[in-house]
């Protein structure tokens, strides 16, 4: 049974078209709506939905920072070394500048959340399977 399945049509914000531009640094589909698109602001902010099993690959933000604002569905969030966070509706995460994570979906639900996000990204090696099924 898939969880949550109303987001892939319908949440608080637009789920946006098929993420393209970052295909490479996720395992599974996900969707993109920026939605924040001013060139002086220095902060992207876009919503980020993710089909059942979707992850993004470990990265590291330099020179900023990222804030997650979870709106939907089921996920998950990991720093190196330390143990994976279930994430609902509600959750709020805050990464530092230079802390290597990864997150997304759980193997059974549709998971979005609003991205905020300063600096520069630094993408590293996939989630493996062994770990994410462990969870």
């Amino acid at each position: 049974m898939v969880k949550n399945e109303q987001l892939k049509e319908k949440q608080l914000f637009p789920v946006g078209e098929a993420n393209v531009a970052y295909q490479d640094f996720f395992v599974g589909q996900s969707y993109l709506s920026m939605l924040v698109n001013e060139p002086d602001v220095n902060v992207g902010v876009g919503n980020v939905t993710f089909e059942p099993g979707c992850r993004n690959n470990w990265h590291i933000h330099h020179a900023g920072y990222q804030i997650l604002l979870v709106t939907g569905g089921e996920g998950w969030y990991q720093e190196e070394g330390k143990a994976a966070q279930h994430l609902v509706p509600g959750d709020v995460i805050v990464t530092k500048d230079g802390i290597k994570h990864w997150h997304g979906a759980t193997k059974d639900s549709w998971f979005s959340h609003v991205a905020i996000t300063a600096g520069t990204p630094e993408w590293l090696e996939a989630v493996s399977n062994a770990l994410y099924d462990a969870l």
